[in-house]
């Protein structure tokens, strides 16, 4: 249900790709001489995007986030940097040193300080919740108790009843379970795909349904665990639903059955649930416009994400996807997302060098389509303000 985050802004690319003789000051000219020559590029290059087309992509850039400053090498590519912001670059040069490959992530902005990123977060439209901790202190929060839908954020919920049991003994990560097609669920992920009976070990599915948000994954461990289990731990979702489940409720040709639903009590709710086992799956384009009943989700307040990804965080599955949060300043990271339509929640867990913990949680709800960029660049920019703070 997730979708990978960040989402690149601008993808400039061509086919012809070589060795990078000068990369850093190609892209150093890009900024510095205007406006672009076309004998800077391959041709490969120019037939997809032409140069005026680099000359735009720049001068917006340089209209959101100030006049330019320098570029610089960084993990494995390229940082640009301005007045009110910086922006991940990846440049590709030809054996003759033209450019091959350009593209520009999504801009992180230049926060100086916790109160201004509050600030930033607080002229997001719809709901915002917010919640900042330093080894257990709160440092700053935003509504940090509202409960907000979180999409796949609630597979912390599953990691946490498993870890539970793999701790009192009851199970094991190398536990072998048979793929059943009533687990099959919506991606995101890859297990909708595979073979039924496909035996697939407890901790592969766990790592799947963190690290890729694999829908089939984690509600293959829900029924494996059990639903009362979990539900230990899902806070207000009773009953957990499983992606499955949710999908089914939403899709708008069973209005009927989300009706009833709505209406109903806990326990009429749990009588209902074998119904929605029978319905066939609506197309996954159904999900890729704006909310769809937005009333079936699951549905945490940042402090409780905030226990939750702790009870986890120093699993190492948890570390496979980092999500939006650069590794440069941390010494571990523990990152799960969720998203669909109407709904972004970013949940990290980061150990810096100096040993402090911090668990940051940033969610946003509205009954439109979200710019996923903005939110994700001002995540981002906390996370720097916070690793400033070490």
């Amino acid at each position: 249900m997730a979708r990978a985050l960040p989402l690149p802004i601008v993808l400039l690319t061509a086919l012809a790709l070589g060795q990078m003789p000068s990369p850093l000051a190609t892209l150093e000219r890009l900024f510095t001489v205007r406006p672009a020559q076309a004998a800077w590029f391959t041709t490969s290059f120019l037939q997809q995007v032409p140069v005026a087309q680099v000359d735009q992509v720049i001068s917006a850039l340089e209209a959101q986030l100030g006049r330019y400053l320098e570029a610089r090498a960084e993990d494995d590519g390229f940082v640009v940097s301005f007045e009110k912001g910086e922006v991940p670059a990846v440049i590709v040069l030809d054996p003759e040193g033209r450019i091959a490959q350009l593209r520009f992530l999504t801009p992180r902005p230049r926060l100086a300080s916790l109160e201004q990123a509050l600030a930033a977060f607080r002229e997001l439209p719809g709901k915002v919740s917010l919640l900042v901790l330093r080894d257990g202190e709160e440092l700053a929060g935003l509504n940090p108790d509202e409960s907000l839908a979180v999409g796949s954020s609630f597979k912390l919920a599953i990691l946490n009843a498993l870890w539970e049991e793999i701790k009192a003994g009851k199970r094991s990560w190398s536990e072998v379970v048979e793929l059943r097609p009533q687990w099959k669920s919506l991606p995101t992920g890859i297990l909708q795909n595979w073979p039924e009976g496909a035996p697939i070990t407890l901790y592969t599915l766990a790592a799947l349904m963190i690290s890729l948000s694999d829908n089939t994954a984690s509600d293959a461990l829900l029924a494996v665990l059990g639903r009362e289990q979990v539900e230990h731990w899902s806070g207000q979702n009773r009953p957990l639903l499983s992606t499955r489940e949710a999908f089914a409720l939403k899709n708008p040709e069973n209005r009927g059955i989300l009706e009833r639903y709505l209406r109903a009590d806990e326990v009429e709710r749990r009588r209902l649930l074998p119904e929605l086992d029978q319905i066939p799956l609506p197309p996954p384009t159904l999900f890729t416009g704006g909310p769809v009943a937005p009333e079936v989700e699951w549905f945490f307040s940042a402090r409780e994400l905030c226990r939750l990804i702790e009870g986890v965080a120093d699993l190492p599955l948890m570390a496979i996807n980092p999500g939006p949060v650069r590794p440069k300043g941390w010494r571990r990271i523990a990152y799960k997302g969720g998203s669909e339509p109407g709904v972004l929640n970013l949940t990290a867990f980061l150990s810096s060098n100096q040993g402090h913990r911090y668990c940051v949680v940033a969610t946003w709800n509205d009954q439109t389509m979200l710019d996923e960029g903005r939110f994700v660049s001002l995540y981002g920019g906390l996370l720097e303000v916070l690793a400033g703070l070490q």
